[in-house]
């Protein structure tokens, strides 16, 4: 059984890990740390992390960016792997995420969906096949409304897989409505759609002459990356001092 601790907890995306674990023979949530203390939950919440004193096995961090700092900092005085959803992280907490790794078993990905991550993997296979063969790469991502940033930090992380791939040749273009050209043989070109509820929907298209590959994902509830983090949670439990993501989980 593995024991988890949850921080951002009372958050609509604790609250679903904490649903999805509960279904899990395997998991189970034992602490949640939150600033909000005034939810029912099936296991004690504490305000200030420091204060938690509860064993557990792994830390799944739903919480803002802000403070990453020191919740990293008590995963390495607990020595308790720990797993890292939060989003908009500057390049100096990248670092001090990276650096703790040496210290802690730490995951961090893009996109905790299972799906995400596969497709990852299957567009590098992808474009090692068709790269060279004439086909052009773009990606298109689309999101709900309330979305601030745009592309998605999975859209990237998709264009990054490919390049990385392919000997970072592309360069990414992200609005073609300033210049008047024919595109580029090393181009990459990344679209965003905002609009409605939409959760997430990634396609990653190759283009050929006469043929188009499309290779897609469709969230169509936010859950998924609630089941992703505790299967992530499982793999993590017992893990030595490193820095793991997504596709090491799927290996």
């Amino acid at each position: 059984m593995t024991k988890i601790i949850i921080i951002g907890c009372n958050g609509r995306m604790g609250q679903m890990i904490t649903d999805i674990a509960a279904q899990d023979n395997e998991a189970a949530v034992v602490a949640g740390v939150d600033i909000i203390s005034n939810r029912d939950n099936d296991y004690p919440v504490f305000t200030d992390i420091y204060d938690c004193d509860v064993q557990a096995d792994v830390i799944i961090d739903v919480s803002s960016s802000n403070g990453i700092e020191e919740r990293m900092d008590y995963a390495v005085d607990k020595q308790i792997p720990i797993i890292i959803c939060s989003t908009g992280l500057s390049d100096e907490q990248q670092k001090y995420v990276t650096k703790t790794s040496q210290k802690v078993a730490v995951l961090r990905s893009a996109n905790m969906s299972l799906g995400i991550n596969l497709l990852m993997k299957l567009v590098k296979e992808a474009a090692l096949k068709l790269a060279d063969n004439g086909f052009d790469i773009e990606i298109v991502e689309k999101h709900h409304n309330q979305k601030l940033d745009a592309p998605s930090g999975t859209a990237l992380a998709l264009a990054d897989s490919i390049n990385e791939e392919l000997g970072d040749r592309y360069e990414y273009v992200y609005d073609r409505s300033r210049e008047r050209k024919k595109r580029e043989k090393d181009e990459l070109g990344i679209s965003a759609v905002r609009g409605g509820t939409i959760v997430g929907v990634h396609d990653v298209i190759f283009a050929g002459t006469d043929e188009v590959i499309t290779l897609s994902h469709t969230a169509y509830s936010r859950a998924v990356f609630a089941k992703g983090s505790v299967v992530a949670a499982k793999f993590m439990e017992g893990k030595g001092a490193g820095y793991y993501d997504m596709a090491d989980v799927l290996m």
